[in-house]
């Protein structure tokens, strides 16, 4: 059986003391007489009692530490000096500063018992040189621990509760956002870089895609750089944080419950919800190829038994072509896969053009076209004229930095001249970025423009329909359904088929809609 040795009782015999200190947070520890002197004061009266003790010269003081766990440094130097026979005691003002874990005193215990070294808190008269002061000291301990665990219970309840009331409870600011008195403002800069990485995800679906056309268009992301002057990049794993956070949509997650925050939303909380359905492939999207144009519905046509694309074939009786759609689902596995037969092109082709037409007669289509797309316009032209008039002054202001930067490289050498490279180099980026959406914006709004034109060759034609239609080449025929449906569902052996119309109010007038030419252009 191993015995440790018993600690050295507390008596007038010679002994070498280390005083050793805490406080758990930096504040007030400039000034001339702080927390940790006070605490080393009272060590040193209560010393300067006992006959034939000394302090040691070595000083152990832990100013911003908590004492729920041992990463101190001067802590880890007590007891690498304590086990190498430095010093006889440990004393502390109060039990609490040496540690405030039940679990983490204990070992400290063994370790100071195990090296021969005596504890005393001198406001507690408590010593671990007998049974009794040592009981008393656990009891403590778990006291301690007790309360320690309680404020964490407490500050977790204020957490929920802020996060519960949609406020903002710290942390990392995401891009976008800038805190102004504990809350979230809108960075209207960063904000352009938010919605464009919504954007192009709903353009392209794939986060490492749209990470590459960020970089391309040197549209920064935030953060830390891994050595100085390395250019910041976006990457699959930042874009796809990005696209779930759900505070760019208003929105305070808590525990998977979600708040209305307080903060303002960058995006519609309806492009956040489709974003999230595709990250998680719940939502299929029809591609439409256009090998063939006589194949009027190509990639808006679905069947409704089994939610995949039809896709159009053909085939030649008596030197004569048949055109028809079917079901990709029956195509690859079978019927029992899927029981949905072929479905003529030319019935259901005219089936959706009557449709159409019969909703065109009273202007009531035309009307919704035209009031959904124009609302986006001019919501997109007032983003795009405020985000043109704000860009001017950081951009002036970032060249004004990198000029200063340029001037102060003359007059440097060695590792500040490195920093100052690597401020410059940000700048430049900042400056390009900044330069970048403004040449943006200005596209944009010319696109805006060109955008209504359209719209107006769009509308014209819903308004003669009939006569257009029928004036139209084939090419312009599906360009102008495209414009107007985003899918048909057909449930071909009950021949029920459903028309899905754009969602017009939430089409993006610059890279949306494909138009085709006017009425007076679009005849054959």
């Amino acid at each position: 059986m191993i015995r440790r040795p018993a600690p050295t009782p507390v008596t007038d015999a010679p002994r070498r003391v280390a005083i050793y200190t805490r406080k758990s947070t930096s504040m007030g520890l400039e000034q001339e007489f702080n927390s940790l002197d006070a605490q080393r004061e009272a060590c040193l009266s209560f010393v300067k009692r006992q006959h034939g003790w000394s302090v040691v010269d070595a000083r152990y003081d832990d100013g911003g530490f908590t004492g729920a766990n041992t990463d101190r440094p001067a802590f880890q130097r007590l007891m690498a000096d304590a086990e190498s026979g430095q010093f006889d005691v440990v004393v502390v003002y109060k039990v609490d500063r040496l540690s405030r874990s039940l679990l983490d005193f204990m070992k400290l215990m063994e370790r100071l018992n195990a090296a021969g070294v005596a504890f005393v808190s001198v406001t507690q008269n408590f010593t671990t040189a007998d049974a009794m002061g040592r009981l008393t000291l656990n009891m403590l301990m778990s006291f301690a621990e007790f309360e320690r665990e309680m404020i964490a219970e407490r500050t977790r309840d204020k957490i929920a509760m802020s996060r519960r009331k949609g406020k903002w409870t710290g942390g990392a600011i995401p891009i976008g956002y800038v805190t102004v008195d504990k809350r979230l403002v809108v960075h209207e800069l960063e904000a352009v870089t938010v919605r464009t990485v919504f954007d192009l995800f709903l353009q392209h679906r794939k986060t490492a895609l749209v990470a590459r056309l960020l970089n391309e268009q040197q549209l920064l992301p935030r953060g830390r750089r891994a050595t100085p002057g390395a250019k910041l990049r976006w990457t699959t794993a930042s874009v796809g944080h990005v696209l779930r956070n759900p505070i760019y949509a208003g929105i305070v997650g808590y525990e998977g419950e979600r708040f209305r925050g307080e903060h303002p939303a960058i995006i519609e909380e309806a492009t956040f919800e489709r974003v999230q359905r595709i990250l998680e492939g719940k939502e299929r999207v029809l591609k439409f190829h256009g090998f063939n144009p006589e194949y009027l519905l190509r990639g808006m046509l679905a069947c409704a038994l089994c939610c995949k694309p039809m896709t159009p074939a053909s085939t030649h009786h008596a030197r004569m072509a048949y055109r028809y759609y079917r079901c990709t689902t029956r195509m690859k596995h079978g019927k029992e896969a899927c029981p949905s037969a072929p479905l003529s092109a030319v019935s259901i082709e005219q089936y959706v053009v009557d449709r159409i037409a019969e909703a065109a007669v009273d202007g009531a289509l035309a009307r919704e076209v035209q009031a959904g797309i124009e609302a986006k316009i001019a919501k997109q032209r007032s983003h795009y004229e405020l985000l043109r008039a704000q860009l001017p002054g950081p951009i002036a202001n970032y060249a004004a930095n990198a000029a200063r930067f340029v001037e102060e490289l003359t007059r440097l050498e060695g590792t500040a001249r490195a920093l100052v490279e690597a401020r410059l180099t940000t700048e430049t980026q900042r400056l390009d970025a900044a330069q970048r959406q403004l040449s943006e914006a200005e596209r944009a709004l010319a696109n805006l423009e060109r955008t209504g034109h359209e719209v107006r060759h769009v509308i014209a034609a819903l308004h003669d329909f009939k006569d257009v239609w029928e004036s139209m080449s084939i090419p312009n025929s599906g360009k102008f359904l495209r414009a107007l449906i985003e899918r048909v569902l057909v449930d071909e052996p009950s021949a029920r088929a459903e028309i899905h119309l754009i969602d017009f109010a939430a089409v993006d007038p610059i890279g949306g809609t494909t138009a085709p030419e006017s009425a007076q252009e679009a005849a054959a």
